[in-house]
């Protein structure tokens, strides 16, 4: 039902968007871009805790990477897009042509919402979360939700890396304009799109890695990479300071999904409560871009980059963390020594209604 809703919520922003466009008005445009951020922000605190049980649970940050990937894909194709329809004509032109890109978005999302609404997929309940968590050797779910220590530094951790990811990302094409000559808005776009790209290779060689290594150990090394790379984008310009934005971008691929998982683990029954908190954490994509431009303004596009910086090294405290103290560790690692785990939805929710049977049955013998 959550699915759904996002995506209803996704078509009808996009539809409010083109008569905003049509009429020029800024704050409606802004409006119809606010509901289109509620029906994502709704799917993405749906999906996540249910690709979290759609397998063993240990798998759990190379499943939610691997779906995120194909987000990058779209990331690569939507700037080259860009460069074509709407950095290639006048003003005018390219309003129009914006307004049918926004009624295909909402053609296409109102019919995946219709797949949804015929598919038959499985409820996911906080039974299920919490016999997953209890199959392990963590005892976090049996924490009130305000203990959940792991769960609060993860959203801290999402703010801080949305926040710089999105000013990176939104002053991309400023940054090429401004350091490299002869840069036009058409190829700093086609440039980005290759940033992009390195985005999605790096989710999809992120995945790769996991395999052999422990996630937590990858988000470490990938995170560090963003801190260490992003400072020679302060001091250098041109094609030198571009490239480094490049590898930035490689390596920032798995943190976004691998932040969720390793936040998620163990919550057992705050599991849904906990997803919407750690999404909630990309509102840093709202509150740094702001200060990044501000920056830019003053100092130029190259020395605003210290602020990405700033919020990069105060998220690389959660990936130090899971890595160094033993309390975040266990909740993490007790997954990943699970043996003999259902790996599908349907043997969790088997699992979980036999054991609330159990439970009914001897709570009715002891009353008898």
């Amino acid at each position: 039902a959550v699915f759904i809703w996002g995506l209803s919520l996704y078509a009808i922003g996009a539809l409010i968007a083109i008569p905003c466009i049509k009429a020029k008005s800024f704050g409606g445009f802004c409006a119809a871009i606010f509901i289109i951020g509620n029906g994502l922000g709704s799917l993405e605190t749906a999906a996540n805790p249910f690709i979290t049980v759609c397998g063993p649970p240990k798998y759990a940050e190379m499943r939610i990477n691997l779906s995120q990937a194909f987000n990058g894909i779209g990331s690569v194709v939507a700037p080259v897009l860009g460069s074509y329809v709407f950095f290639n004509f006048d003003d005018e032109k390219a309003l129009a042509n914006v307004q049918w890109v926004y009624l295909s978005i909402a053609v296409f999302v109102l019919l995946l919402a219709t797949l949804f609404l015929f598919s038959n997929i499985p409820e996911i309940t906080d039974a299920d979360m919490a016999h997953q968590a209890e199959s392990s050797n963590s005892d976090t779910h049996d924490k009130p939700l305000r203990k959940q220590y792991r769960l609060f530094h993860a959203s801290f951790a999402q703010f801080c890396y949305c926040g710089a990811q999105v000013a990176i990302a939104s002053m991309f094409i400023n940054y090429a304009t401004e350091t490299r000559k002869n840069t036009s808005d058409s190829t700093g776009s086609k440039l980005f799109a290759g940033a992009q790209a390195a985005f999605a290779v790096g989710r999809f060689f992120g995945v790769f890695l996991m395999k052999y290594f422990k996630p937590r150990h990858i988000f470490l090394a990938f995170l560090s990479m963003c801190v260490i790379f992003i400072c020679p984008a302060i001091t250098e310009r041109g094609d030198t300071g571009i490239s480094m934005l490049y590898v930035v971008l490689f390596f920032e691929s798995i943190c976004f999904p691998t932040i969720v998982a390793l936040g998620m683990r163990g919550l057992g029954r705050h599991t849904k409560r906990g997803s919407g908190f750690i999404i909630g954490g990309v509102i840093g994509g709202a509150c740094v871009p702001p200060l990044t431009g501000v920056a830019a303004d003053r100092h130029g596009t190259g020395m605003a980059m210290v602020v990405p910086l700033a919020f990069f090294v105060a998220a690389w405290s959660f990936p130090f963390c899971v890595n160094v103290l033993p309390g975040y560790k266990k909740g993490i690692d007790a997954f990943e020594n699970t043996e003999n785990e259902p790996s599908s939805i349907a043997e969790w929710g088997e699992k979980g209604s036999q054991d609330e049977q159990r439970h009914e049955t001897v709570v009715g013998e002891v009353k008898a």
